[in-house]
């Protein structure tokens, strides 16, 4: 495999596609140029054959030692690379894409979000550490810190709100893991704040960018150490692959985290990343619409006299707007919200029956719109105690919008509901 750069238009003076590319839009957050990477960012080029597309590289093995230097076979990034457990041609591929879009140096992909989670846990905390995690959080999540316990890890659950999480993060504490927006109440925090917090006590911050995904917001140019998305919602984008990825700015921990994922054996499969280089080339035009539509569909919701409450961030309404529209930009504000309808679990399921369109189904982000019952999915491992504080009750319901018409959505969600 030969991989070459992109060679710009003599006019341009011999400079690359992309540094002509940064001279013309020199504002990242103006959002042309994140696009462009989503397509073009794995820099992929074949000059024996004039392929441009990253081809599917099956290949569990690879020559090793290399037969024409006589030395140990490398990955572009200085990694040894003899099996598909450790680097592989279309994973990195990937992991540029990503890398670029999150504003990173670089980026590990791995075969779901929770083993992305995993990896950081075992690289950054040892027995008698203490780590924060937010109360509302996914909860396999907040299940594995709860279980790192029989190692001596201590885990301390803060917030939700931003002042409660501030309190909890004291010296000694070694990692603190929030999300972007929670789920599924989709709140926000003050990230910029707890980011602060975090560098006074020396700890780690990791941030889930799931829901916001790197289109709305990017956690590393805000100080954070890692930021994790699941690759099987909005980047993979079509409910059909599994897989997790983390970005990071620092060479060191990159070397210690790519250790543990090979140990692991938990490294995304070479399919599964040629599927999300395929989804997040189109992440920008899929994530804006849906987003869109999650806002007309709580506004309708919020007028729905059978519904007791809506939960989104875009809505002025929502005590979370005013941070919302400061840590992501004021336009758009997700594709998932939740509502809780009149009544309690049987008025919800009911609604799960009803509807047609929409599918009552977990996961969020993809071309389906998706309803679901946090009590038996996401919120299932957390405590009784924790879910009633938290609010997430027994008539609660989480909608993750998808790609169809947003009138079919909306009627669809009237019958159901009424």
């Amino acid at each position: 495999m030969h991989v070459g750069r992109w060679r710009a238009p003599l006019f341009l003076f011999e400079l690359t596609a992309r540094q002509a590319y940064e001279r013309l839009v020199p504002c990242r957050a103006c959002l042309p140029k994140f696009s462009t990477d989503s397509v073009h960012g794995h820099d992929y080029y074949d000059v024996e054959t004039g392929a441009f597309k990253v081809p599917l590289y099956l290949s569990s093995i690879f020559e090793h030692p290399d037969r024409r230097t006589g030395e140990a076979r490398m990955s572009d990034r200085g990694f040894e690379q003899k099996y598909s457990r450790e680097e592989n041609p279309t994973v990195r591929g990937f992991e540029k894409v990503i890398a670029k879009l999150d504003g990173a140096k670089e980026a590990l992909a791995f075969s779901s979000g929770m083993a992305s989670i995993a990896a950081t846990y075992l690289t950054s905390l040892s027995s008698g550490d203490t780590m924060v995690i937010t109360k509302e959080s996914y909860g396999t999540t907040q299940d594995l810190a709860l279980n790192l316990a029989k190692f001596k890890i201590k885990t301390v659950l803060a917030g939700p709100e931003t002042k409660d999480f501030v309190e909890k993060i004291n010296r000694g504490v070694v990692l603190v893991v929030v999300e972007t927006m929670t789920n599924p109440l989709v709140r926000v925090v003050d990230i910029p704040a707890i980011t602060k917090r975090c560098k006074e006590v020396g700890a780690k911050l990791v941030v889930d960018n799931t829901f916001a995904t790197p289109l709305l917001y990017q956690p590393l140019e805000h100080g954070a150490w890692l930021s994790i998305n699941s690759v099987t919602k909005y980047i993979g984008g079509h409910n059909d692959l599994v897989g997790g990825v983390l970005t990071l700015n620092d060479r060191l921990d990159l070397t210690e985290l790519w250790e543990f994922r090979r140990r692991l054996g938990s490294i995304m499969g070479p399919f599964e990343a040629f599927l999300a280089l395929r989804g997040v080339a189109t992440l920008k035009v899929r994530f804006e619409v849906q987003c869109k539509t999650a806002m007309a569909l709580a506004e309708a919701l919020e007028d729905n006299q059978r519904v007791e409450s809506v939960h989104y961030p875009g809505l002025k309404s929502s005590p979370y707007h005013n941070i919302a529209r400061k840590l992501l930009g004021g336009e758009l504000y997700g594709g998932v919200l939740s509502f809780k309808v009149k009544g309690g679990r049987k008025e919800a399921i009911a609604v799960l029956r009803k509807i047609k369109v929409v599918k009552p189904s977990p996961s969020l982000g993809g071309t389906e719109s998706l309803l679901n019952y946090p009590l038996t999915s996401a919120s299932k491992t957390l405590s009784p105690a924790v879910r009633g504080e938290l609010g997430i009750g027994d008539n609660l319901l989480r909608l993750a919008v998808g790609l169809e018409d947003v009138s079919d959505l909306e009627e669809d969600l009237r019958q159901a509901i009424g």
